[in-house]
């Protein structure tokens, strides 16, 4: 199966948010900094602190907000020129292959760690924080989406990357 993509930016910085918010570190951080927000808004309104103190949870949790859905995505959208070009992808029982008109590599399907499914793309994770985005626009219609969410599963590990 081979398909053709290049990148909407829209749909790239949605797949980097899932991507950000998928990493458990940072999940673990948004629990945290919520139930500081939900402590610091209960003692407000009891009066155990200052509206201060109030007001320096809210802004954390802003900042959080702000900076993993806004900021990190569109930092790494700027600084990554993959997005910009037109490749084209193949895919077999021995592996796949990415092909630009500068060149091309192919891998086996060991060398992926893991995948994710976002709505508009594969996520193919080489480790921890190298991965691919494989847009599903690329394919022709939804039989073709299926078909290759069958050949990744039949290779890959479905879930976050490991380590």
């Amino acid at each position: 199966m081979t398909i053709h993509f290049g990148y909407d930016k829209k749909q790239v910085i949605q797949a980097l948010r899932y991507h950000f918010i998928s990493r458990p570190e940072i999940r673990i951080m948004i629990i945290l900094v919520n139930v500081f927000a939900i402590a610091s808004l209960v003692l407000y309104v009891t009066r155990k602190v200052t509206p201060n103190a109030f007001l320096i949870g809210s802004l954390l949790w802003l900042v959080l907000l702000v900076s993993f859905w806004f900021i990190l995505p569109a930092l790494v959208y700027r600084r990554a020129i993959t997005f910009q070009h037109r490749f084209s992808m193949t895919f077999n029982e021995n592996g796949f292959s990415l092909d630009h008109e500068k060149g091309g590599k192919s891998w086996p399907w060991k060398a992926l760690n893991s995948f994710m499914e976002s709505p508009n793309f594969f996520h193919f994770y080489f480790d921890s924080r190298s991965f691919l985005l494989v847009p599903k626009n690329a394919c022709a219609d939804s039989d073709e989406v299926h078909k290759l969410r069958q050949i990744i599963q039949a290779h890959v590990r479905k879930g976050t990357p490991r380590g």
